[in-house]
């Protein structure tokens, strides 16, 4: 439960379904690191007050703001009226639970390459940057979740085109198994966990 409203963001309506990106204009909106991580932590924690998420990001109430604008502009995301106390106060949702494109979606034309090269490379950064920060906060985890609970694996494959997209089908699928599946409710304790996985053409 909030405790500035006495309302909880589970009464808001909940995301679409997955949305395929087409745009590059929508696109562009996600080729910020402050709005890729907004966009994060309305996934994560639900719906928020822009004073909640620049007290999360440590950033102006005036940044998160006009950030939000540009994402709400782009239909990433809209506002949540029905958890507002009073006219003033604005809550923020994600318009749709998952967001996707495909590279090959923005070919031929050199300004939407960019935005999408963009758009993957600030998402990566991001993911890396992630990664990076558990070797540093993992000390701050008790052993259950120092021992085994992280994984860097990797592999070198001789694909074709077929197979490299039918690995592609199978990494989606484990994650989208795991990120769908409903949280129980054991009352065991639940720590947020970032799972990705990549699978590139490349050369030793």
């Amino acid at each position: 439960m909030d405790d500035t409203t006495g309302r909880t963001p589970e009464l808001a309506e909940q995301p679409r379904g997955a949305r395929e990106i087409q745009d590059s204009r929508v696109l562009a909106a996600l080729t910020h690191p402050l709005r890729r991580r907004l966009i994060d932590l309305l996934k994560v924690d639900g719906p928020a007050t822009v004073g909640k998420l620049a007290e999360r990001t440590e950033q102006a109430v005036g940044n998160v703001s006009h950030h939000l604008k540009v994402l709400a502009e782009s239909g990433l995301i809209e506002e949540a009226p029905e958890l507002a106390r009073d006219r003033r106060e604005r809550w923020w949702r994600l318009a749709d639970r998952e967001l996707s494109w495909t590279r090959a979606d923005f070919d031929g034309d050199p300004v939407t390459e960019a935005v999408a090269d963009a758009a993957g490379s600030i998402l990566l950064e991001r993911q890396v940057e992630l990664v990076r920060e558990w070797s540093v906060r993992r000390g701050g985890y008790g052993p259950d979740w120092r021992d085994g609970c992280s994984v860097a694996t990797q592999a070198w494959l001789r694909l074709t085109p077929d197979e490299a997209r039918e690995l592609a089908a199978d990494l989606h699928e484990v994650i989208q198994k795991w990120a769908l599946r409903p949280v129980p409710e054991d009352g065991r304790e639940r720590e947020t966990v970032l799972a990705f996985a990549h699978s590139v053409p490349a050369k030793p």
